[in-house]
């Protein structure tokens, strides 16, 4: 059984903890409500953008003409996987889970013969992956003085990824990334940006529209901002799931302080109460020798 000092000590370090833990709920709550609102915000913008591209898409179909953003490279030989996870940690599983969907796609393409290139943004990710799919990894991107997420850091990681497919390194693109749907939801997400992949009824209105200049034309300018835009959604997206993990995962761990507070406080009272009691019987046994 601990003494009473060790138990005191105990008691206090796991009070601190607490005071920490429930000092970053509060942070990530106060985060949360501003990424959440521009994650929310992005989706009808991101939506109605697709749908235009899916619609010119739709009217160019196989032609000869079509870019190569749209039609492909002819292969999907090799195959990139942009992985988006947080810059730090304590948020739960949200970057453990996000990095088992990346390993299990990575794992079928290998399966199937193909080629796995990964390439990371955030930490976290690049840490849990180069240590099994090390001999993948072929770029990190480093936001980790970004404070506040812009278009911008999107529009380098789009830059960073068409300048590879341009080079010709990649056959088919994938991002992965959470969805934020709740505070205790978030739902690790794979889509796919290059060749571009658009919902089945995206092309519905086709019909409604004249496009001037051509759609080919429109589409060559069109296709690198969609994957600038997706992967600004998604960035997004992963912001606000990354608040709420943490959010959710802090308030657990700020219930499981206090209930280690009440249990060890208990100990430390019949600890306490055992040694009174021991004392009473030493005083009351050498006063009856006497």
């Amino acid at each position: 059984m601990p003494n009473l000092k060790d138990l005191k000590n105990r008691i206090a370090s796991v009070k601190s903890t607490r005071k920490i833990t429930k000092a970053m709920q509060m942070v990530a709550a106060a985060k949360l409500r501003r990424a959440q609102d521009a994650a929310e915000a992005a989706r009808p913008y991101t939506e109605r953008f697709l749908t235009v591209l899916g619609s010119l898409a739709a009217s160019v179909g196989d032609s000869d003409t079509a870019p190569r953003l749209l039609s492909g490279t002819g292969s999907d030989q090799t195959q990139l996987l942009i992985v988006m996870t947080a810059e730090r940690g304590l948020c739960g599983g949200f970057n453990a889970n996000i990095a088992k969907l990346a390993k299990s796609h990575a794992d079928d393409l290998k399966a199937a013969g193909k080629t796995v290139k990964i390439l990371t943004v955030g930490k976290k990710g690049r840490e849990s992956l180069r240590r099994d799919y090390g001999q993948y990894h072929v770029g990190h991107v480093d936001l980790s003085e970004v404070k506040r997420l812009g278009y911008g850091d999107a529009a380098g990681i789009a830059q960073n990824v068409l300048k590879r497919f341009d080079e010709g390194e990649f056959d088919v693109a994938t991002i992965f990334f959470a969805r934020f749907e709740s505070v205790i939801s978030q739902v690790p997400t794979a889509q796919q940006i290059i060749p571009a992949d658009f919902e089945a009824d995206a092309g519905a209105d086709t019909a409604l529209y004249d496009y001037e200049p051509s759609e080919e034309a429109i589409l060559a300018d069109l296709l690198p901002r969609g994957v600038a835009t997706q992967i600004f959604a998604a960035l997004l997206e992963n912001a606000a799931s990354e608040q709420g993990a943490r959010m959710s995962a802090m308030d657990n761990a700020t219930r499981n302080a206090g209930e280690m507070i009440d249990k060890l406080t208990i100990e430390y009272n019949r600890s306490r109460q055992a040694v009174i009691t021991n004392e009473l019987i030493e005083i009351i046994s050498g006063a009856e020798a006497l």
